[in-house]
């Protein structure tokens, strides 16, 4: 799918830590700010524990989860529209990705210092959100004035997506993004064509000490307090518990360790998971005795259009698609029995994927 989160913040909140923890590359991370300067790209397995159930069921000869891709990019600063703390260049890296993972510091700790001196999530998000969108500001106005000329032509499409610029900078000389803007479907067309910034969908990611990973603490309810009206998940991790998570070496040893902390799972399981469906992606399943495998579409894909994941000629010679849903397969324990039950379909080219269905695929080049 080739959809990438960045993951972005101040200096020192953590990022480059948890990005370590979700990548096997090995991002710097150090105790002073700009240590991340070129954008990091991790390609990393989306967990779903369908594919071990499926595994068990099927007993292929190898399972493939499907991945995704984060770039942990640098801590932007005050100043950074301007292009203060090398800013041009790491705004330039957040309008390349699809969505954000804006990390925040939840936590105190006199041996990590902060860029400002003090540990205040509220005050850290809005240097953040007021860079960001002086940077859209700047964008728009130019897309303005280039189209000033255009509009005396009287083209009605021409005059729509200069009004819609004329209010995208209304709004956003208000301090609101542009993702805040209730659009319609045209408009929203309109819009990702501008390539802005806070037009991007966005979580928030508190980082916090061992002891507020389970239950929060005041800076986590200041966070969700200021998102409340935004629409935003907010997810909380201590990307210190993840680093030691991550460098135990068997899955029993990771086990006791996340049940001495009274956790399920690693916070990043999580994180990968959100992040994922804030690209809107879906997953389906091919299951046979060769492979089991989960691949990566777009929310609304339509049969055809998930075959060309696989290859363009799927896509291409498109003749049907043969579906099972995961519940139905799971519930009933082989194809056979899923089609004596009559639950086992046969989709032509309109059928939108969901998430979760088992599919086969039959073709002609």
């Amino acid at each position: 799918m080739a959809l990438k989160c960045g993951i972005v913040g101040l200096p020192n909140v953590g990022k480059s830590t948890l990005f370590n923890c979700l990548s096997n590359a090995k991002a710097q991370s150090a105790n002073f700010p700009f240590c991340t300067i070129e954008p990091n790209v991790g390609t990393i397995s989306v967990p779903d524990q369908r594919l071990e159930v499926l595994e068990k069921l099927v007993n292929p000869e190898r399972v493939v989860p499907t991945t995704m891709e984060i770039v942990d990019i640098a801590g932007l600063v005050k100043g950074a529209s301007k292009g203060e703390g090398l800013g041009n260049q790491f705004l330039a890296n957040i309008r390349e990705t699809d969505a954000i993972i804006h990390v925040l510091r939840c936590f105190e700790d006199g041996n990590i210092v902060h860029v400002d001196g003090s540990v205040d999530p509220i005050r850290d998000k809005g240097v953040i959100d007021v860079e960001l969108q002086l940077k859209d500001l700047e964008s728009i106005e130019k897309k303005i004035s280039s189209m000033s000329r255009m509009v005396k032509s009287g083209d009605k499409e021409v005059l729509k997506e200069y009004e819609l610029a004329q209010k995208i900078s209304a709004h956003l000389e208000q301090g609101l993004s542009v993702r805040s803007m209730e659009l319609d479907e045209k408009e929203q067309e309109l819009v990702h064509g501008f390539q802005l910034i806070t037009s991007k969908p966005v979580l928030y990611l508190c980082n916090v000490d061992e002891a507020s990973v389970k239950t929060g603490n005041q800076f986590v309810d200041q966070v969700k307090e200021a998102v409340k009206d935004e629409e935003a998940e907010v997810l909380v991790i201590g990307a210190k518990i993840e680093a030691d998570i991550n460098e135990l070496e068997t899955y029993e040893e990771r086990q006791l360790f996340l049940d001495e902390l009274g956790l399920e799972e690693p916070g990043v399981n999580r994180l990968i998971r959100s992040a994922y469906a804030l690209l809107k992606l879906k997953t389906y399943f091919t299951a046979g005795v060769k492979e089991v495998r989960a691949w990566t579409i777009k929310e609304g894909m339509t049969a055809p259009q998930a075959a060309g994941v696989i290859h363009t000629d799927f896509e291409k010679g498109f003749i049907r698609a043969e579906v099972m849903k995961y519940q139905d397969f799971v519930g009933l324990g082989s194809e056979t029995a899923v089609k004596d039950a009559g639950k086992f379909k046969v989709e032509g080219k309109e059928y939108v994927v969901s998430d979760g269905d088992i599919m086969h695929f039959r073709f002609n080049v």
